[in-house]
């Protein structure tokens, strides 16, 4: 693997947070993006209390190697946050609608110490950039599979932002109006198929069906107890229903995938979040589905990879954020 892009790394401690809807992982890097320090505490639902928990958690990753208050420290945010630091809409952690987040971090902090507040998958997405999977490359797409799905694209070397701030919403493209709802208001949004919740609605369509006997003896007895991770250890198994669940998961993927790729035109494609920790039950499935959904196939070169920082991602990528000073990059 090639070194990490040159500039784009720490020359000193810095510390990001990922913040989750259940729990916040934060990481201090040191020179050269290593990995110094790693830890989690659980996220509160109340606003104030978030942000207090965010410094808190950046203190238990600085630990001794600085001042946290004076510190770099980038922060990933899941929603639609501006150039400011502004979340503006989080599906899933509505508390922190409208705050201005960077602010109210910057103000508990040391006078002048650098605060940087950014989409989490957007965070990711450099994260693997600088030191993972599309180290090296220009062009890249990473797709985060959650909760929800988080997307992000670093073009020709630059992390993509948009005009507010908030490109990367992928998750958000309508497939099927007619489709399930989505937290965002809307129905059929990507991520209501192909995300973790999208994979564990499948499931148990599929247990509902009479397709998952296996699993559902497993589980108790009650298809409503199915989730995903009960069919990712069937289908890694070799379950034969399972693994039809799988196909018809990655067909969704590969969809999504391929409309951004169409548009975008990425050398490598990274695909994280917990979904992909089983990535030998979905890769595969990914890939040939996607071959099949994309334009022209046979004339893009277009790298379909696992992420290479798994759950730290967006911890990572908010630090080296926060290294670089401040956004737009």
């Amino acid at each position: 693997m090639p070194p990490p892009p040159s500039g784009l790394v720490p020359a000193g401690s810095c510390v990001g947070v990922d913040i989750g809807g259940s729990k916040l992982l934060a990481v201090r890097l040191g020179a050269n993006g290593e990995i110094e320090e790693f830890d989690k505490l659980p996220t509160p639902p109340d606003a104030e209390e978030l942000v207090e928990t965010v410094l808190a958690a950046a203190v238990r990753a600085a630990g001794a190697a600085g001042d946290a208050r004076a510190m770099p420290l980038g922060v990933g945010l899941p929603g639609m946050v501006d150039r400011h630091g502004v979340a503006h809409f989080c599906p899933h952690l509505h508390d922190m609608d409208g705050v201005d987040v960077r602010h109210e971090l910057a103000t508990r902090r040391a006078e002048g110490a650098t605060t940087v507040v950014v989409n989490d998958a957007t965070a990711a997405c450099w994260a693997e950039h600088v030191l993972g999977s599309a180290r090296g490359v220009d062009d890249v797409l990473m797709i985060t599979l959650g909760t929800g799905i988080g997307g992000g694209a670093v073009i020709g070397g630059r992390l993509m932002q948009g005009a507010h701030g908030f490109a990367g919403e992928m998750g958000h493209m309508v497939l099927d109006p007619h489709g399930p709802p989505c937290p965002c208001g809307k129905r059929g949004c990507w991520e209501r198929f192909a995300s973790g919740t999208g994979l564990g609605r499948l499931a148990r369509e599929a247990a509902q069906a009479g397709r998952l006997d296996e699993v559902v003896r497993l589980v108790g007895g009650d298809p409503e107890a199915v989730r995903g991770e009960h069919l990712t250890s069937a289908a890694l198994a070799g379950d034969p229903g399972a693994l039809e669940v799988m196909e018809t998961f990655a067909w969704w993927l590969a969809l999504g995938l391929a409309n951004v790729a169409n548009a975008l035109d990425p050398a490598v494609i990274v695909l994280g979040g917990g979904v992909i920790a089983a990535h030998a039950a979905v890769m595969g499935p990914v890939r040939r589905a996607f071959v099949q959904l994309v334009e022209a196939p046979e004339d893009r070169a277009v790298r379909i990879l696992p992420a290479q920082l798994g759950e730290r991602a967006g911890a990572v990528g908010a630090a080296l954020l926060a290294a670089r000073g401040a956004l737009p990059l």
